[in-house]
């Protein structure tokens, strides 16, 4: 079989790839080239940061910023808006350039181990979705809380955003 053939069957399994893409394709796109992400950088008026909780095979459980992967055909303004929906069921707005770009490389892992991330600086305009807000206990994935200081349970990565986080200022 060719290689082009290889790459139609691959094809074949994304409906529209401005939607996602199947998780075995994507992981094998982060295996090829990096991936775009936006992060968002949430404060209110006293200076906190929302942070939501993650648990997944990649990152393992901890507080992240939120945020997601650019896709195909997509705006960075359209992604922010979806991830602010999905992640925290919520609106924001956000300033149009970004705080700060990341190039993070995982040293040995080739499944997303390659990312440009751009962090904005974004405020709610509308409450955060009170399902997802973090009451007691071990949070469940998906919950979130505001962080007057970075969390010791940060997951490793966003170690990168850690003055920002404790920072009373967006």
């Amino acid at each position: 079989m060719s290689l082009q053939a290889h790459i139609d069957a691959i094809e074949a399994h994304v409906e529209d790839s401005s939607k996602g893409l199947p998780k075995e394709v994507f992981y094998l796109a982060s295996r090829l080239t990096p991936m775009v992400n936006v992060d968002l950088l949430v404060k209110n008026d006293e200076g906190q940061t929302l942070l939501t909780w993650r648990e997944d095979e990649y990152y393992g459980p901890g507080w992240h910023v939120p945020g997601g992967i650019v896709r195909f055909k997509e705006t960075i303004a359209t992604r922010i808006d979806a991830v602010a929906a999905s992640e925290l069921g919520a609106k924001v707005a956000f300033k149009k350039e970004p705080l700060r770009m990341n190039e993070v490389m995982h040293p040995t892992r080739n499944t997303r181990g390659h990312f440009i991330s751009l962090l904005y600086q974004c405020v709610l305009i509308s409450p955060v979705d009170p399902r997802l807000e973090y009451q007691t206990g071990r949070p469940k994935n998906g919950a979130c809380a505001w962080h007057t200081v970075c969390p010791d349970n940060l997951i490793k990565v966003h170690g990168m955003y850690k003055s920002f986080i404790d920072s009373q200022q967006g």
